[in-house]
């Protein structure tokens, strides 16, 4: 109907900028993650294996070993191995990587090595100190103990009778006999007063110190009347106990006391001369222990 009014259609075209351009790139990007994954993982293993286990993995994949011809397949690359049955193993290259725990525990630790350098450094340069620390109060006490023996009248007479060194073990006292001065009544374990004064004026002195104390008796050679059973044994035995008794009554503790000897005539003073009196002694001995000696004691 030519009369008749149509309808106008307008469309409208959307222009786009720029094309598609396809997914080729995120190909590639994978590409470049895993070749980095792959060297880092070559890198990890190089650091991670032996030179041994390095040279097995290069045996293993050597191209001489492709090349070799062998109708039974034997000289293949897997050498004649069966991934099902045994086959011929023995011919082929096993490598045994360890694993990130074993590598923890295998590799040395410079840190704790250091530590435990210095610690050891530390204590046994602590150890030094108190041993010449002790060795000091020994010194000091050697020299307050001839002190106070020269200064007593009483005791000043018999400060040649009493020996003080310094020995490995630690402090000695010895307190000898003299012709005509003897320290005990013959052949008893009672001590004379001048000699009792004596070990308690050392006691005065030893009583401020920690160490244990080792009390030894000694004798001279000359052995009791035949028939007795009371030897040289018992005596010394008897006159280290007396001591103890005394330096006991006179402040050292109980505990102080670490062992109480009697050596008869077995280890003379005077090894050439047995019989003589020197021979008959008591040793007072500070055991060298390097203990923490009391700070006021200087």
């Amino acid at each position: 109907m030519a009369g008749e009014n149509r309808p106008i259609i307008i469309k409208r075209i959307k222009k786009v900028s720029g094309g598609h351009h396809g997914g080729a790139w995120k190909v590639a990007y994978a590409d470049f993650v895993t070749a980095m994954m792959a060297f880092f993982l070559l890198l990890w293993l190089m650091n991670a294996t032996t030179e041994e286990q390095r040279q097995g993995l290069a045996d293993y994949f050597s191209p001489t070993a492709a090349s070799t011809s062998s109708s039974t397949g034997s000289g293949d690359i897997l050498g004649g191995v069966s991934l099902n049955t045994d086959g011929s193993q023995s011919s082929a290259v096993t490598v045994s990587l360890p694993t990130p725990q074993q590598q923890v525990m295998n590799k040395p630790s410079d840190g704790r090595a250091k530590e435990d350098t210095a610690a050891s450094e530390q204590e046994k340069t602590l150890e030094d100190m108190m041993a010449q620390r002790e060795q000091d109060i020994f010194e000091e006490m050697s020299e307050q103990l001839r002190q106070s023996i020269q200064e007593n009248p009483e005791l000043a007479e018999l400060r040649d009778q009493v020996l003080i060194d310094i020995t490995e073990d630690g402090l000695r006292i010895q307190l000898v006999d003299k012709d005509n001065r003897a320290m005990f009544k013959p052949g008893t374990a009672e001590l004379y007063g001048y000699a009792e004064k004596m070990i308690g004026n050392i006691a005065g002195v030893i009583e401020k110190m920690p160490n244990r104390i080792s009390i030894t008796g000694h004798t001279d050679a000359t052995v009791f009347r035949r028939g007795s059973d009371y030897t040289n044994w018992e005596l010394s035995a008897d006159r280290a106990n007396t001591s103890r008794r005394v330096l006991l009554s006179r402040g050292v503790p109980q505990d102080r006391f670490a062992e109480v000897l009697g050596k008869a005539a077995t280890e003379p003073l005077l090894p050439d001369r047995p019989n003589r009196p020197e021979n008959r002694r008591i040793t007072i001995l500070l055991l060298r222990e390097a203990p923490t000696l009391p700070q006021n004691f200087l």
